[in-house]
């Protein structure tokens, strides 16, 4: 694998779509979606690591920086063996992931993000909603406690907004998250697009 991966960050609160645009973003040749959500979500539950998630998570708190950095070098190191992300090729889509800006700063060795896309979302109670509504279809039992979102919106504002400061403005673009899932999509790729007819250009070397 390359010592760092050509990245783009799905960026927002939770509730804004970022799985959503992420999924269909990963449907597109060149482009691989990777969610730490779904990440955790594959943990035997029985396992150590599925067990610490499970703690965190039931309460809508963030999982240790350690825990989830470990957990996702394995993973996507994984992706990469089983050819499922092909890292010299794909642009990666990273959605959940940093979420502190210590995490950020540890991440640095392994990504080189070349774009933010910050899905913005103004008003809070309609993401409230959203997240109500995925957690019940989802059968996310503890994800559909309006007490766990609250808290869950609570921490990204104290925790995890503030990783946008990290990077360079001029690669982070505001995007409005309310809209139909196409005009959506059609805003992020007018900003991903150019980033992979980049990295095309100019490839990692093996």
């Amino acid at each position: 694998m390359p010592d760092r991966l050509k990245t783009v960050l799905l960026f927002g609160a939770p509730g804004a779509g970022k799985g959503t645009q992420g999924s269909l973003l990963g449907g597109i040749p060149g482009y691989f979606h990777m969610s730490t959500g779904d990440m955790f979500r594959t943990l035997d539950k029985e396992s150590e690591l599925g067990q610490i998630f499970y703690e965190y998570s039931s309460k809508g708190e963030l999982v240790p920086d350690e825990v989830t950095l470990e957990l996702w070098h394995t993973y996507v190191h994984a992706l990469a063996i089983l050819g499922m992300y092909k890292p010299y090729s794909d642009l990666l889509i990273l959605d959940g992931i940093p979420r502190t800006v210590a995490q950020t700063t540890l991440m640095e060795k392994y990504i080189d993000v070349l774009g933010v896309i910050h899905l913005r979302a103004s008003n809070q109670e309609d993401m409230i909603a959203r997240l109500h509504n995925r957690a019940i279809e989802q059968n996310r039992i503890d994800d559909a406690k309006e007490d766990v979102i609250r808290n869950r919106l609570a921490i990204y504002e104290r925790e995890t907004r503030p990783v946008l400061n990290h990077y360079d403005q001029s690669i982070v673009h505001e995007i409005d998250a309310i809209g139909t899932l196409g005009g959506v999509l059609s805003n992020i790729l007018q900003v991903v697009a150019p980033i992979q007819d980049t990295c095309h250009t100019n490839p990692a070397k093996v």
